[in-house]
């Protein structure tokens, strides 16, 4: 990757002309948002410092890097994400996280009194499993999609190592320090999809004790809730520790003593 990538120029945070074709101020807030990611953003993957479009209407992605083609969804609203994103079909989200081509996640903050954009991470695709993903009830019978069944994704139950701040309080992150977290995590790209989930659960944990270093004992105090995402396993304590192992293995963590680890800072 070349050196001048990771000490490219600040971009703007403020968006463009109001598109005067679009009344609503959704509309427009849709355009603008798309707008200001083909203008201003980079590619977390590789640092190619622009997107392409997709066509319109195509479902799941909107944009794509020319350089490495990885895929991008937008979600974008006024104010800051909560614990659940408002996603499409269930069913197709469902087989999108077993793709190669299940496109990442961008969730965007705007502020229309200011004209711009306040917050913006990433979800790497590595990180969407089948745990992540909640079934929402089906439209009623008199709805236009009457029987439709949609999906919410989970942001609550990433860890913070898959949200990667690219904005955040209006503050840009450096380049480098968003390309090297995004590098951080792709271990798990190597992963089946449903080692991958049990590696998500232990990262959350371990996030959860709020320490950098913990002990085993600490991961254990989180057996029910793992156990509860995994209720056929009967042998949590022996799938956590093999977990600990790959996350040490891959340098995510640090083996410190026996039975204490250290969260990788750097």
């Amino acid at each position: 990757m070349p050196s001048d990538e990771h000490d490219a120029p600040a971009f703007s945070l403020g968006f463009g002309e109001a598109p005067a074709h679009f009344e609503s101020a959704s509309q427009k807030a849709r355009v603008w948002t798309e707008h200001w990611v083909l203008a201003s953003l980079f590619c977390p993957n590789c640092g190619a410092d622009r997107f392409d479009k997709f066509e319109n209407n195509r479902p799941a992605a909107d944009f794509f890097c020319p350089r490495c083609c990885e895929e991008y969804e937008l979600k974008s609203q006024k104010g800051r994400f909560g614990a659940k994103v408002v996603d499409g079909a269930y069913g197709s989200m469902r087989d999108r996280i077993a793709a190669r081509n299940n496109p990442n996640l961008i969730l965007l903050n705007y502020d229309l009194a200011s004209h711009g954009v306040t917050d913006v991470f990433v979800v790497p695709r590595h990180f969407f499993v089948a745990d992540i993903i909640e079934e929402r009830k089906p439209l009623a019978l008199t709805a236009r999609r009457a029987g439709w069944v949609g999906c919410n994704i989970l942001i609550d139950r990433i860890p913070a190592a898959g949200r990667i701040a690219l904005v955040r309080d209006r503050q840009q992150l450096p380049r480098k320090t968003v390309l090297d977290a995004w590098q951080d995590t792709l271990f798990l790209r190597d992963q089946a999809l449903e080692s991958r989930g049990w590696l998500i659960e232990v990262m959350k944990a371990v996030e959860d004790i709020g320490r950098l270093e913990f002990t085993l004992a600490d991961v254990y105090g989180f057996e029910d809730r793992i156990a509860a995402r995994y209720p056929n396993n009967r042998s949590i304590r022996p799938k956590i520790r093999q977990q600990l192992q790959v996350l040490r293995d891959q340098g995510y963590l640090e083996f410190c003593r026996r039975g204490v680890y250290r969260l990788r800072t750097s």
